[in-house]
């Protein structure tokens, strides 16, 4: 266990970092901190891996808090409930997007937890289950079956709620890029849904519209 002036410490150090017009942007997207990431980055750098402590940060369930958690942990240090927990506990898409990303993707439970996230009923934690997915199509597709995956895309994207609609989007994308024998297709199902069509997009940023962003990244590798 961390020492309990560590961890007091830390907090207090999160506390002083939290600027309420970072907090203000972040709660528009869900996100209850106001912490500067880069910043929060630095103070994990500092802290060095430190499992006791990650999990201390995580069970004060303060978004900057967990977040700096996810930074400090040894990903392989958690086992598989400890992990399907963590995520359902998690309250923000930030929290979320790191911890799938920088704990469960380096975890020895990723596939099993790929799978059983994949199919259930709670939109959020399915989503994971999309990302972790997605992780898959692009680097280890070998036994995914990526025609199914688009009837799942085609069937139930259009009317999927929010966070399980941009997961099973990046998808659709996913697919259409690394896998030329399904581009077409992908290509079609995100012009017929129309899925993000309006979605703001900054000047030099792609468009997360799937025929958009399919086109623009297969530009890209093919000059490249």
């Amino acid at each position: 266990m961390a020492k309990a002036t560590e961890l007091t410490g830390v907090m207090a150090e999160l506390a002083a970092l939290d600027d309420p017009r970072i907090r203000a942007v972040n709660e528009k997207h869900g996100d209850d901190h106001g912490v500067n990431l880069g910043t929060l980055r630095a103070l994990a750098k500092r802290l060095r891996t430190q499992q006791d402590l990650a999990r201390e940060l995580w069970a004060t369930g303060d978004t900057a808090a967990r977040l700096l958690a996810l930074l400090v942990c040894r990903p392989k240090a958690f086992d598989r409930d400890e992990l399907d927990a963590m995520l359902r506990e998690a309250r923000t898409p930030k929290v979320q997007d790191w911890l799938v990303g920088y704990v469960v993707k380096k975890s020895p439970y990723a596939e099993e937890l790929r799978v059983t996230w994949f199919a259930d009923p709670d939109p959020v934690v399915a989503s994971a289950g999309w990302a972790l997915t997605t992780e898959r199509v692009a680097k280890k597709p070998e036994g995914l079956d990526l025609a199914g995956l688009l009837d799942v895309v085609e069937a139930e994207m259009r009317d999927a709620p929010d966070r399980l609609q941009w997961a099973m989007n990046h998808c659709l994308a996913q697919i259409g890029i690394e896998h030329p024998g399904h581009r077409a297709r992908a290509i079609a199902i995100g012009e017929r849904l129309e899925v993000l069509k309006d979605y703001p997009t900054s000047p030099g940023c792609t468009s997360p519209l799937a025929p958009v962003w399919i086109d623009e990244m297969v530009r890209r590798q093919q000059a490249g």
